[in-house]
């Protein structure tokens, strides 16, 4: 297959996702303020909260059986490596840039997190119907698209609600002197415990003594589980996402409940069919978002573009290219078997820009929000050609 081929089955998609991007875009502006800041807000929580659900699951629990999701194990370890290798990146870029302090869990989280939802469920759809992909029957193709997709949206939103939520509350201004009280209650309670510890200790009597000290262990364990279950926002993991996502699959992989919902035949299939046409919905409104979100970004802020420079490298060529070598590496090593389409989106995984999702956390904690408007625009301008280039040598490799 010739490069040219690739180059215009890879292009084709990105193009379809900038054509829509622009719209939103311009629907954005003062002067037309169709999709203006309040509108983008309640529509971003009617995608938040019932079209990705109704999607992720609609689309899990048609095409993920209990023998295909056995082996697709290989995805969440290769999606947690990005978040791994991102975060490494991310924090030597903060010890070359140095940054403010409230802007490092910004830029560690923007490195880490990739859109591994919204975007790779437009690409991999629109990839499948090019003619010159090396993916075989575009129908077969989206089915199980929308299958890798979908589970890489759950995956990653776990990931993202866990881990870079917590990152950027932590190095924001107020979980600073939150995180501050925090410690300083529990040394002020170290202290109290080991001075109670030192006035009950008899002298004589070692048992007592090796009692008494497990017991302040314990009661020091309990401390810090506690303060660490009040820090970290478990509402968050599971997101409307992760749970349409735990729906699917179990709809997906237990016998009894998919011959009720899923087929032409299934008695309930009504219900499959209703939440698939709503889920379809997803795809052109998150790119619609995403072009509105995108303007805030040309206002400009207090970040070097260095800085935006850096990130956009670690995102567009450092984490590719480890994608790479992690993906061949489980190929040669028989981890993965050799489907061409779940090989491309797991590499596709790497090369994906920052997810949107990072300035709906900014937002919720009051800082970094021009500064991630600036990087979220550089960044997707950036993946017009990141993507389109990636996705051809991609396709060639796999194909």
């Amino acid at each position: 297959m010739g490069f040219v081929d690739l180059f215009c089955a890879a292009s084709m998609p990105v193009l379809k996702v900038l054509i829509v991007t622009a719209l939103g875009s311009f629907l954005a502006l003062d002067s037309i303020d169709i999709l203006g800041p309040s509108t983008r807000k309640q529509v971003n929580n009617l995608v938040f909260y019932v079209f990705n659900p109704a999607l992720v699951s609609s689309k899990l629990a048609s095409t993920l059986t209990y023998e295909s999701f056995k082996s697709l194990w290989f995805m969440p370890v290769n999606i947690l490596l990005t978040f791994i290798i991102g975060s490494g990146l991310g924090w030597a870029l903060i010890v070359i840039a140095k940054p403010p302090q409230h802007l490092k869990g910004l830029i560690i989280g923007t490195c880490a997190a990739g859109n591994l939802g919204n975007l790779l469920l437009i690409l991999i759809p629109a990839v499948c119907k090019e003619k010159g992909t090396p993916f075989g029957d575009p129908n077969v193709c989206y089915d199980y698209g929308i299958a890798y997709a979908s589970l890489s949206t759950a995956i990653g939103a776990v990931f993202l609600w866990s881990y870079v939520f917590n990152l950027v509350r932590v190095f924001s201004d107020h979980s600073q002197h939150s995180g501050h009280n925090v410690v300083t209650r529990i040394e002020e309670s170290e202290t109290r415990a080991e001075d109670l510890t030192q006035s009950l200790l008899p002298s004589s009597t070692t048992s007592v003594n090796t009692k008494i000290k497990v017991k302040v262990i314990l009661g020091k364990m309990k401390q810090h589980l506690g303060n660490f279950s009040r820090q970290v926002n478990l509402k968050a993991v599971f997101a409307p996402s992760t749970l349409g996502a735990i729906v699917g699959f179990i709809i997906g992989t237990i016998a009894p409940i998919r011959r009720l919902l899923i087929g032409t035949t299934a008695p309930f299939r009504v219900i499959q069919d209703s939440a698939s046409l709503v889920g379809d919905a997803a795809i052109p409104t998150v790119a619609l978002i995403l072009g509105g979100n995108l303007l805030r970004g040309l206002k400009g802020s207090g970040i070097s573009l260095p800085l935006v420079f850096g990130i956009v490298a670690v995102r567009y060529v450092f984490l590719p290219l480890c994608g790479i070598l992690i993906v061949k590496g489980a190929l040669y090593l028989g981890l993965v078997h050799a489907d061409p389409l779940y090989l491309f989106v797991l590499l596709l995984q790497f090369a994906m820009p920052p997810a949107m999702n990072i300035g709906t956390m900014t937002q919720l904690f009051g800082s970094g929000e021009s500064e991630c408007s600036v990087i979220m625009l550089w960044a997707y301008g950036f993946a017009s050609i990141s993507l389109t280039l990636w996705s051809t040598f991609f396709m060639w490799i796999v194909g």
